[in-house]
C-alpha cells in the first residue's frame, strides 16, 4: 500500500511538472538559434552589471515636519575676516527679547587681509562650488554622502603689519531670532540693551572689508557647505553698511558616514554705503539677522533593499529570455513561409508548359 501510495504521489507531482524535458532526439540546434543565444546573454550580463550599480547607489530622502525643540541653545559658528585692526571692532548677538549673549567663545587674531596663493586657490574653490551649488541643487545630494569637508589653509602671520581681524570661535545663544553683528568698538552691557564705544576710533579707520571662512548654525558638520562660506565682500567707501537676511533651518541629518542634528540656512544680502547728506542712514558694520524656522527638515540616505534588487533581476533574466525566445520563433516562422512560397513558386514555373508560336 505504501509503494502504490508513493507511485501516485510522483505521478502527481510528475504531472505538476511546468519545465517537461525533451528528448534529445527532438531537439535540433540551428546557427540562427546560437546567435540569438548568444546575443540574449551578452544582454543579460550587461543589463544585470548595470542593475548591481543601481543597486549600490543611494539617494537622500527629504521629510519634513514641526520642530518642537524650543529650550534648547543654538550654537553659531563664526570664521570672519575683517580689514580693520582687532583694537576697532567688536562682535556679538542681541536676540529678539534684547538680551546681550556674551562673546567670551570668540577669540580676535590680528591677521593679514590679503591671502596667500595656497589661501586663494582653496577661497576660489569653495566660491566655484557655491555657484554650481545655486544652479545643480542635487550636488548637495553628493556632498551630504562623501562629507567633504576641509579646514582653510592656515594664516601666513610672519609679516609684523597686521591690519586685519580674524575673528573666530563660536557662541550659544536662544532659539529666537536674534542679531549678530561686528561694528566698530568693543561692546559693553547696557540697561536697555548694549552700546559700543565707537567714539575712540577715528572715521578714517573704518574699513568693513571681509571675507567669511564659514558661519554655520548648530553642529558643525562635514558635508554641509554653508551658503556664506567663501563670500568676501570688498567696499571701497570707508562707511559702508552689509546687512544678511538668514532664515535657519532645523536639520536632522542621517546618513551611512555622518548621523547628528544640525543647521541649515537660506540666505539674501544686501550691502549700501551711509551718507547722511543723502538720506542713506545707518551704522557701519556687519550685521547678520537671523529667523529660525518652525520646519525641521529630516535627510535620510536610503539604499535599494536586497529582495528589491532580487526581483529587478529575476525580471531582468526572465523578460529577455522569454522575449527572445518569442522573437526567434516568429522570425523562423516567417522565415519557413517565405521560402516555403519561394518554393511554391519555382515549381509552379517548371510545372507550366512552353507555349509554342505557331
Amino acid at each position: 500500500m505504501r509503494r502504490l501510495t508513493k507511485k501516485k504521489a510522483l505521478t502527481l507531482v510528475k504531472e505538476l511538472d511546468a519545465f517537461p524535458k525533451v528528448p534529445e532526439s527532438y531537439v535540433e540546434s540551428t546557427a540562427s538559434g546560437g546567435t540569438v543565444s548568444l546575443i540574449a546573454f551578452s544582454l543579460m550580463a550587461i543589463l544585470a552589471f548595470l542593475e548591481f550599480f543601481v543597486y549600490r547607489d543611494t539617494w537622500m530622502k527629504y521629510e519634513y515636519e514641526v520642530d518642537k525643540d524650543f529650550g534648547s541653545k543654538l550654537r553659531i559658528n563664526v570664521d570672519i575676516t575683517v580689514a580693520m585692526r582687532c583694537q576697532y571692532i567688536g562682535a556679538d548677538v542681541l536676540d529678539l527679547a534684547e538680551t546681550m549673549v556674551a562673546s567670551d567663545g570668540l577669540k580676535y587674531e590680528p591677521v593679514n587681509f590679503e591671502l596667500s596663493p595656497q589661501q586663494r586657490l582653496w577661497h576660489m574653490t569653495l566660491q566655484h562650488i557655491q555657484e554650481r551649488l545655486k544652479v545643480e541643487h542635487s550636488l548637495q545630494d553628493l556632498i551630504f554622502k562623501t562629507a567633504i569637508k576641509g579646514p582653510p589653509p592656515p594664516q601666513d602671520d610672519s609679516s609684523t603689519s597686521l591690519h586685519a581681524c580674524r575673528i573666530h570661535g563660536h557662541l550659544y545663544v536662544n532659539k529666537v531670532a536674534g542679531n549678530f553683528h561686528i561694528t566698530v568698538g568693543k561692546s559693553i552691557p547696557h540697561p536697555r540693551g548694549h552700546a559700543h564705544l565707537a567714539a575712540l576710533v577715528s572715521h578714517d579707520s573704518y574699513n568693513f572689508s571681509h571675507r567669511i571662512d564659514h558661519l554655520s548654525f548648530g553642529e558643525d558638520l562635514p558635508g554641509i557647505i554653508s551658503p556664506l562660506d567663501g563670500t568676501e565682500k570688498v567696499s571701497a567707501d570707508s562707511n559702508h553698511i552689509f546687512q544678511y537676511f538668514i532664515t535657519i533651518v532645523p536639520t536632522k541629518l542621517n546618513t551611512y558616514r555622518v548621523s547628528a542634528e544640525t543647521h541649515q540656512y537660506s540666505v539674501t544680502e544686501q550691502d549700501r554705503a551711509i551718507n547722511h547728506a543723502a538720506g542713506s542712514h545707518g551704522v557701519s558694520g556687519i550685521f547678520m539677522k537671523y529667523d529660525i524656522n518652525s520646519l525641521m527638515v529630516k535627510v535620510t540616505e536610503q539604499h535599494m533593499p536586497l529582495w528589491q534588487f532580487l526581483v529587478r533581476l529575476c525580471g531582468i533574466i526572465g523578460g529577455i529570455f522569454s522575449t527572445t525566445g518569442m522573437i526567434h520563433g516568429i522570425v523562423g516562422f516567417l522565415v519557413d513561409v517565405i521560402c516555403c512560397r519561394l518554393k511554391m513558386g519555382v515549381y509552379r514555373q517548371l510545372k507550366t508548359p512552353p507555349i509554342i508560336a505557331s
